[in-house]
């Protein structure tokens, strides 16, 4: 704390200015040259919190090793008891909720939620179709199993959330590989576009052809999220030439980009034309 090193005269308040030094939250710092990132937060968010204190959401799924769903940007989401003494604190976000013990575990020695209470509290709390992403990767990482969701949605003692949090289960699914492509399968469900992810393709004669991203295969129509991977050197060509064996397996396909993503209507509008042809 930054009060107890100038008190010890380890460092003066000028020193504690300068670009030696980064500014995690109030009253914590970090030496500069540690990489920023989650963790270094996690750690400047334990000198903050309370005894009763356990990480949660996005934070909790990162210690249960679900990397993808922070970053530095993301606020450390902390759960407290609401009568406990903590914030509000820019970068971190409070939550005050009653935790019973069978919620709460340590992992990597930080004190969080159990897997399954960490991806109910995104799904209940969190927009549907951010939270169906999460859960998605929660899901195929294994630190969360559906029925074990729906178990423990049927047991909840507060209806809050609850429809919430039951929707996004049941949109979930652990074969996507990627959140864009997640975020787009759930965009056409909500349209009533059911696409059935990581499909494999196959031609006439059974051989393979190629796994796309989303199908709807009575219509033999492929959706697939062109990410920035795809400029690599050398991915041009392989995709060109992915591109040609659909189509000479009669398949069309619809790409899908970050800019059609801020455009959730005019994506899902695209696709249900190609349906209709």
């Amino acid at each position: 704390m930054p009060r107890d090193v100038l008190d010890a005269g380890l460092l003066s308040p000028s020193a504690l200015r300068s670009s030696a030094w980064r500014r995690l939250y109030r009253s914590v710092y970090a030496d500069a040259e540690l990489p920023d990132g989650p963790d270094l937060r996690i750690s400047g968010a334990c000198l903050l919190m309370p005894a009763a204190a356990v990480f949660s959401g996005r934070t909790a799924a990162h210690l249960h090793g679900v990397g993808e769903l922070v970053d530095v940007g993301t606020p450390v989401e902390v759960s407290v008891p609401t009568d406990a003494r903590l914030g509000p604190v820019a970068g971190l976000r409070v939550r005050r909720t009653a935790l019973p013990a069978t919620d709460v575990t340590v992992v990597r020695r930080r004190p969080c939620t159990t897997g399954t209470r960490t991806a109910l509290d995104i799904a209940r709390t969190e927009p549907l179709v951010e939270a169906v992403a999460a859960l998605d990767v929660l899901l195929a990482r294994g630190v969360v199993d559906r029925a074990g969701l729906r178990r423990s949605l049927d047991a909840t003692p507060s209806p809050r959330g609850v429809r919430r949090a039951g929707r996004a289960v049941e949109l979930a699914d652990p074969r996507a590989e990627s959140l864009p492509e997640s975020r787009v399968r759930v965009l056409l469900a909500l349209a009533g576009m059911d696409a059935v992810p990581q499909y494999t393709v196959r031609g006439a004669d059974g051989d393979f052809v190629a796994r796309v991203d989303l199908a709807f295969p009575e219509h033999r129509l492929a959706v697939e999220y062109d990410g920035a991977w795809h400029g690599e050197a050398g991915q041009l060509g392989r995709d060109r030439r992915r591109l040609n064996r659909l189509t000479a397996a009669g398949w069309r396909v619809v790409f899908v980009t970050a800019a059609d993503l801020r455009d959730p209507d005019g994506l899902v509008a695209r696709v249900a034309e190609a349906l209709g042809r």
